[in-house]
């Protein structure tokens, strides 16, 4: 078990000055990124070109600083607040961290999370907050070490406030997105690889009782019994073989992920059990999908949202029919102004969809380096 103890204030007000400029309206401008070394390799916040025609009309939600580069994964708290995860995986010479969004405003959530003890990193990735009122997040070290040394992370969470971080399960290869139904919680691995497959991934799913019982091991390369769905990665000219990403379920409950590097879209059935009924590819009407990055789905209209990080993009699935139309898309810029720019993540509070702009290209993508500004999105949907 890793248990991360209070923070001593000096720690405190660190963290405090570190967000100080994130707190800004989407009227506002942070300066950060001005405090940056010369030779941090971050690029001033000029807008470049738009080189695809541009629809829907996403605005600035936050401008972050260079110490938050990679925003991600998004949870919205029983107390109506948001958690953003920020792993810095653009630019890891910068600890990850927690933050916490209210109303307009961003202030520090956890910002000494507990490093894996051999990459001595932290990686948080997407999160939920558990029926036990805790906050779960995947850790992903894939990029530390290829070696399973991702986790699933619980910070006990004590009236509102975070308190103890300990491991609940480990042996991941790229523990991405996490997702509760009921008592379970699902968990999304990019590269679970099988000794005859390296270009495998997974859900895997876990009971709350099982996680109270003490560190879940994993048994990497194998069709562990934490295995709900395997799939496989069709490589194309990315090279990206991440596969199974965002995940969530519609209002038959039945679960729905999507393929990183191939963009195909996968629905999974359940028997009342839990366990895997039937596994199937979801045969979209209209543009086809290039890329699943993270996903929700509008249970009141069975509406699916997904980050099409590759085209820099955000599309939506009609699961009543499969139709699929592009709610937002633009070219190459660095995100001014709230373009889009390699949306990870989205959230749906409201009538509100809220974006995470990854900022973390891969090899023929649209977004083309990872640039100053770094920000945060929204879309208010009709």
């Amino acid at each position: 078990m890793t248990v991360l103890f209070p923070r001593s204030l000096s720690a405190m007000l660190l963290s405090a000055t570190l967000l100080a400029a994130c707190g800004q309206s989407a009227d506002k401008t942070s300066t950060a990124d001005s405090s940056a070394p010369a030779d941090s390799g971050k690029t001033s916040a000029v807008a470049t070109a738009d080189t695809a025609q541009r629809i829907g009309n996403p605005k600035l939600l936050f401008t972050l600083g260079y110490t938050h580069n990679t925003p991600d994964g998004l949870a919205l708290a029983p107390n109506g607040n948001i958690i953003l995860s920020v792993p810095n995986l653009a630019d890891n010479s910068q600890p990850a961290s927690l933050v916490e969004i209210v109303g307009d405003s961003m202030r520090p959530y956890l910002s000494n999370l507990p490093v894996e003890p051999s990459t001595k990193k932290a990686a948080p990735m997407d999160l939920a907050f558990g029926p036990d009122g805790h906050l779960y997040y995947a850790e992903n070290q894939y990029e530390n070490d290829k070696n399973y040394k991702s986790r699933l992370m619980r910070v006990r969470v004590q009236n509102g406030k975070p308190g103890a971080v300990e491991t609940v399960a480990d042996g991941f290869g790229l523990a991405n997105a996490v997702l509760w139904k009921g008592n379970t919680i699902y968990v999304t691995d990019s590269q679970w690889d099988l000794p005859d497959n390296d270009k495998g991934s997974a859900v895997m799913r876990f009971a709350l009782a099982e996680l109270n019982k003490g560190v879940v091991h994993l048994k990497p390369k194998t069709m562990d019994p934490h295995v709900l769905a395997f799939f496989t990665t069709k490589v194309n000219e990315t090279g990206v073989d991440n596969g199974a990403d965002g995940l969530d379920y519609d209002s038959q409950g039945r679960l729905y992920t999507g393929s990183f590097g191939d963009g195909t879209l996968y629905r999974m059935t359940l028997k009342p059990d839990g366990s895997l009924a039937k596994q199937e590819v979801v045969t979209t009407a209209g543009k086809q999908i290039s890329c699943v990055d993270g996903l929700i789905i509008d249970r009141k209209t069975d509406k699916l949202y997904l980050c099409n990080s590759r085209q820099n993009a955000i599309e939506v699935v009609n699961l009543k029919d499969n139709s699929v139309t592009t709610l937002a898309q633009n070219g190459d810029t660095d995100g001014t102004g709230g373009l889009l720019d390699q949306p990870a993540e989205v959230l749906m509070k409201g009538n509100r969809l809220y974006i995470s702009n990854f900022d973390k290209p891969e090899k023929n993508f649209v977004n083309s380096k990872s640039d100053a500004p770094h920000t945060m999105s929204v879309i208010d949907l009709q």
